[in-house]
C-alpha cells in the first residue's frame, strides 16, 4: 500500500470546491442545449419540425444523458483500478476539448448535426468521468459527521447546474448560439489544471480484472432499452406513437433480456461491474429506489415546464417566440432557489438526526406541489406559479442531501465506490427515462382533443375545411416539439395555403396567440396525466424513504476520520481498505476483518463456518490485526458465525461462485454508557465535544459526539470496565472508568476545564535573553505539573494547565520562585530577570 502525505484541512475544501464546480459544469451542459434547441437548429440550417429530422432533436438531447447513464459505473472501476484523480482529470479534459468542437461547427444541414451529435457524445464520455468519481473522491476527503454537508453542496451542483443551464442557455443561444458550448471552455481548462495541481488519489488502487463481459452486456442492455424510448415516442405507421414498432418493440424486449444476462453474469465473475448483493442492503435499495423515483419526477417537470411556458404561457402574455427561452429560464428560477436554499440545510441536519424523516418530508411536500400545479390553470398568474416551483424546489432540496448520506452511510467503506457509481446510474438513466414516460403522457393527452381543436380552429379563420382536417390528423408530436422548443409551426403546416387567406387572417394564424390558445386545452389534458404520474412517484418515494429504516448518524465500526479510509473501492470490486494490508481471497477463500464499533481490530475474534445443512466446515481466529482467512471450501452458500468474550455474537451469509469472497464484521457489545459533559461543575453541556470509550488495552471500542445539551451515548460496548474519555479543543480532556454491564447503562459525567496557559521572558545578568534556561511549574501540593526550556530569544511557554495555584521556578545562575493563580483559560506571563534572584511582576 502506497503511504499518502498529510494533505492538511483545507484539502476537503479544495475537493469540495474543484468537484462542485466539475458537478455544475457537467449538468449545466446536460440541460444548456433543451433551451438554445431553437437557436442551435436555425444555426446550422436544420428544421427540426421535419419528421426526417426528429432523430436529430432526440439525439441532441438525450445523447449526453444516455452516454452518462451507461459508462458511470464502469468509469467508477476504472477510478479504482487507476486512481479516482486521474480518472477525474480526464474527464475535465475531454469535457473542454469535446466543447471546444462543438463550438467550431463549421458545417450546416445533416452533416453539422450528426458532427454535434456526436461531439455531444464525446462530452458525455467526460461527463460521465466527473460524475463517476465526484462522490468518491468527496468521501474520500471528510469525515462522516461533515459528508452530509458536502454531498448536499455536491448534490446542489448536480441538480441545480441543470435549472441554471436553462437561464444560461436562453441568455447566450440568442446571442450566438456557439456560445453555448463555448462558455464551457475556459472553466473546463481551468478546472482541470486545477484537480492535477491540487488534487491527490487518497485510496489504495487495485489491479482487478475488468469485468468486460459486464460491461458489455450492460451498455449493449441499457442502450438498447434508452434507443426504444428515444425512438417510442415518435409516430409510426398510423400511430400517434412508436409503442407498437418492431424496432421499438425489439429494442426494449431484447434490452430487457440482455440485461437479465447482464444479472447473471454478476453472480459468477470475481469483480462484477454491479455489486448485486448491495441490494441486500435495505438503505441501500430503498434509498436508491426513492432516488430513482424522485429524478423521474425532476426530470419530467423540466420538460413540462420548458414547454408550458415557452408554447403557450409567455406567447399568452406578449413574448415573441424568439424571447421565450430566455425567460423560460428565468421564470423557472424559484424551483432553483428553493433546490439551493434546502438542500445544504437539510445536509447539515441529517449529519445531526439522520436523514429518513428529512428526505420522506421531502417528497412528501413534492407531492403536494404536483398536486397544486395539476390544479393551476394553464393561463396562471405567476406568482402563484413561482410559489408553487418554490416549494418543489424546497421539498427536493430537503429530500437529496439526506437521500444521499443514508445511501453512503449504509454501505461499509470497502463497497462505497460500487454504491456511489450504481446510484449515478440509476439517476442518469432516470432522467432519459422521464423524457419518453413524460412525452408518451403528455401526447397522450394531447391526441384526445388536439386534432378536433386544430380543425375548428383552423377553419373558422378561413383555411378550407380540407386542408384544416389533413393539418389536424398529422402526429400531436410535432405540435409538442413546437412547444417546447418555442416554435409557431402554423406557417409551416399552411404552406402555401397561407397565402390563399386574407391578410389579417394570415397575420393572426401565424402570430404569437392563435397557437398557445389552440394548445392551451389539449394541453391541458396531458398536464393532467404528467403530473398525476409525478404525484405518485413522489408519493412511492416518500414510502421508499421511509423504509430505508432508523437513521443512522455513522456506519459503525469504519475509520471515517482518516482521509481516503471510507472509499477505496469502485464499481462492483469488494476490498478493503485501512492502515492494515488489504485482505484479498482467492478461489475457494472466505477472508475478511473483525472490527469494533469503533473502527479498531478485535484479535482473537472466532469464525466458524457452516454449510447448509448446518454443519461446521472450518473454524478460525483472528489474527492481531482482525483478519481472517477461511480456505478450502467449496462453491456455494455457507454462514459464518462471529464470536469474541464480551461481545454480542455476530452472522452473515456469504455465497462463493468459484472465485472467492471478502467479509468484514463489526461486532458489538450489549452495553451502553450515557453521561454529559460540562465545562464547569454544575454548568451547561459542551456541545460538539469529542468522547471516546476504550479497553484496558487502549483499544478504541466506541466514538460520538455530544449533542448541543452536552449529553451522549455510546453504544455496543463489551462488558467489563471501560474508560471514557472527552476532548474539547482549548480545554483540558476528561476521564472516567466505569463498569460496563449488558443490563443497566454506565453513567459517566465528565468536566472538561478551560486549561490556562503560562508564559515568560528569562533574561540573564548582561540583561540579555537566556536560551536553555529550565523553567518548573509545581501545583500547591508541590506536584510537578509541567516543564520547559527557554527557546533561543529566552521565552517559554507552559499550556494545557488546570485552574490552580502554581509555582513557578526558573534556575540558571540563581533559582527565581513565583507564585501564581492561574484562572480557566487564562494565560499568564511570568518573566524572570536572573541578575538578583528576582522575578519581574505577573501579568494576566
Amino acid at each position: 500500500m502506497e503511504v499518502q502525505p498529510a494533505l492538511g484541512p483545507r484539502y476537503k475544501w479544495i475537493a469540495l470546491s474543484n468537484t462542485t464546480l466539475g458537478m455544475l459544469m457537467a449538468t449545466i451542459n446536460s440541460s444548456i442545449v433543451l433551451i438554445a434547441l431553437p437557436d442551435i437548429f436555425r444555426g446550422i440550417g436544420i428544421n427540426p419540425l421535419e419528421p426526417s429530422n426528429t432523430s436529430y432533436l432526440l439525439w441532441m438531447m438525450m445523447g449526453f444523458l444516455v452516454v452518462t447513464a451507461v459508462l458511470v459505473v464502469g468509469f467508477g472501476r476504472l477510478g479504482d483500478m487507476y486512481g479516482r484523480v486521474r480518472m477525474y482529470n480526464l474527464g475535465f479534459a475531454v469535457f473542454a476539448v469535446s466543447s471546444v468542437f462543438l463550438a467550431i461547427t463549421w458545417t450546416t444541414g445533416d452533416a453539422a448535426a450528426i458532427w454535434m451529435i456526436a461531439w455531444r457524445i464525446v462530452q458525455g464520455i467526460g461527463g460521465a468521468f466527473l460524475m463517476a468519481n465526484s462522490s468518491a473522491i468527496l468521501t474520500d476527503a471528510f469525515p462522516q459527521r461533515q459528508r452530509g454537508l458536502a454531498l448536499g453542496i455536491n448534490g446542489v451542483a448536480a441538480i441545480a447546474g441543470s435549472f441554471l443551464g436553462l437561464v444560461i442557455g436562453g441568455l447566450l443561444g440568442p446571442v450566438e448560439w456557439r456560445l453555448v458550448f463555448l462558455v464551457s471552455v475556459p472553466f473546463g481548462v481551468f478546472g482541470t489544471i486545477w484537480a492535477y495541481l491540487k488534487l491527490k488519489d487518497t485510496s489504495e488502487r487495485h489491479r482487478a480484472k475488468m469485468d468486460w463481459w459486464g460491461n458489455l452486456t450492460f451498455a449493449a442492455g441499457l442502450i438498447a432499452v434508452l434507443v426504444g424510448i428515444t425512438y417510442g415516442i415518435q409516430p409510426y405507421g398510423g400511430h400517434t406513437m412508436g409503442w407498437t414498432s418492431p424496432f421499438v418493440l425489439s429494442c426494449l424486449i431484447g434490452g430487457a433480456a440482455v440485461l437479465v444476462v447482464f444479472c447473471v453474469i454478476e453472480t459468477k465473475v470475481a469483480n462484477p461491474l454491479f455489486n448485486l448483493g448491495l441490494f441486500t442492503i435495505r438503505a441501500f435499495t430503498f434509498g436508491n429506489l426513492a432516488n430513482l423515483l424522485a429524478s423521474l419526477g425532476r426530470g419530467g417537470l423540466q420538460f413540462v415546464l420548458i414547454i408550458w411556458l415557452q408554447g403557450i404561457w409567455l406567447p399568452q402574455h406578449g413574448y415573441s417566440f424568439e424571447q421565450t427561452p430566455l425567460w423560460a429560464g428565468i421564470y423557472m428560477l424559484p424551483l432553483t432557489i428553493g433546490f439551493l436554499v434546502s438542500a445544504p440545510v437539510s445536509g447539515v441536519i441529517s449529519d445531526r438526526i439522520g436523514g429518513r424523516f428529512l428526505s420522506t418530508g421531502g417528497m412528501l411536500i413534492t407531492a403536494v406541489s404536483f398536486v397544486l400545479l395539476e390544479v393551476l390553470p394553464v393561463d396562471f398568474g405567476y406568482w402563484a406559479f413561482a410559489a408553487i416551483l418554490l416549494l418543489n424546489g424546497l421539498g427536493m432540496g430537503l429530500f437529496t442531501s439526506p437521500n444521499r448520506a443514508e445511501v453512503m452511510n449504509s454501505l461499509p467503506n470497502n463497497a462505497r465506490g460500487a454504491g456511489a457509481g450504481m446510484t449515478a446510474t440509476f439517476q442518469n438513466s432516470a432522467m432519459v427515462l422521464s423524457i419518453g414516460f413524460f412525452f408518451s403522457l403528455m401526447i397522450a393527452g394531447l391526441a384526445d382533443h388536439l386534432p378536433t381543436a386544430m380543425a375548428q380552429g383552423l377553419t373558422a379563420h378561413g383555411v378550407p375545411a380540407a386542408d384544416a382536417n389533413q393539418i389536424a390528423s398529422l402526429p400531436p408530436v410535432g405540435v409538442l416539439f413546437a412547444a417546447f422548443l418555442g416554435y409557431n409551426p402554423i406557417e409551416q403546416l399552411l404552406g402555401g395555403v397561407l397565402h390563399t387567406l386574407p391578410p389579417d387572417q394570415a397575420a393572426y394564424l401565424t402570430g404569437r396567440s392563435f397557437f398557445p390558445q389552440l394548445i392551451s386545452g389539449p394541453f391541458a389534458d396531458g398536464l393532467t396525466a404528467a403530473f398525476w404520474f409525478a404525484i405518485i412517484a413522489s408519493v412511492i418515494a416518500a414510502l421508499a424513504s421511509w423504509f430505508t429504516g432508523p437513521s443512522r448518524r455513522a456506519a459503525p465500526g469504519q475509520p471515517h476520520e482518516t482521509a481516503g479510509s471510507e472509499l477505496a473501492a469502485a464499481a462492483g470490486e469488494i476490498v478493503d481498505v485501512s492502515e492494515h494490508d488489504a485482505v484479498t481471497a482467492g478461489p475457494g477463500r472466505i477472508a475478511g476483518r473483525l472490527r469494533t464499533a469503533g473502527g479498531t481490530a478485535l484479535a482473537g475474534g472466532v469464525v466458524t463456518v457452516t454449510g447448509a445443512d448446518g454443519r461446521q466446515a472450518a473454524r478460525t481466529r483472528a489474527g492481531a490485526d482482525g483478519g481472517y482467512a477461511v480456505p478450502g471450501l467449496r462453491p456455494g452458500t455457507y454462514t459464518l458465525i462471529v464470536t469474541a468474550p464480551g461481545f454480542q455474537p455476530e452472522a452473515a451469509a456469504v455465497t462463493l461462485n468459484g472465485s472467492g469472497a471478502v467479509r468484514d464484521f463489526v461486532v458489538s457489545g450489549g452495553g451502553t454508557v450515557t453521561g454529559i459533559v460540562r465545562r464547569s461543575p454544575g454548568g451547561s453541556g459542551a456541545g460538539d465535544t469529542a468522547v471516546v470509550a476504550t479497553d484496558g488495552d487502549g483499544q478504541v471500542l466506541a466514538r460520538t459526539r455530544t449533542r448541543a445539551d452536552g449529553t451522549f451515548q455510546l453504544a455496543g460496548l463489551p462488558a467489563g470496565e471501560i474508560t471514557v474519555t472527552a476532548h474539547l479543543d482549548g480545554h483540558r480532556p476528561a476521564a472516567a472508568t466505569v463498569a460496563v454491564s449488558g443490563t443497566e447503562p454506565a453513567v459517566a459525567d465528565l468536566l472538561v476545564q478551560a486549561a490556562g496557559t503560562l508564559r515568560g521572558t528569562v533574561t540573564g545578568p548582561d540583561e540579555r535573553p537566556v536560551p536553555g534556561a529550565r523553567v518548573t511549574v509545581s501545583t500547591a501540593a508541590g506536584e510537578l505539573a509541567a516543564t520547559a526550556v527557554t527557546d533561543e530569544h529566552g521565552d517559554y511557554l507552559v499550556a494545557g494547565l488546570a485552574p490552580g495555584d502554581y509555582t513557578v521556578v526558573t534556575s540558571l545562575f540563581e533559582p527565581v520562585v513565583r507564585q501564581v493563580d492561574l484562572g480557566g483559560g487564562e494565560t499568564a506571563t511570568v518573566d524572570a530577570d536572573l541578575r538578583a534572584g528576582r522575578p519581574e511582576q505577573a501579568r494576566s
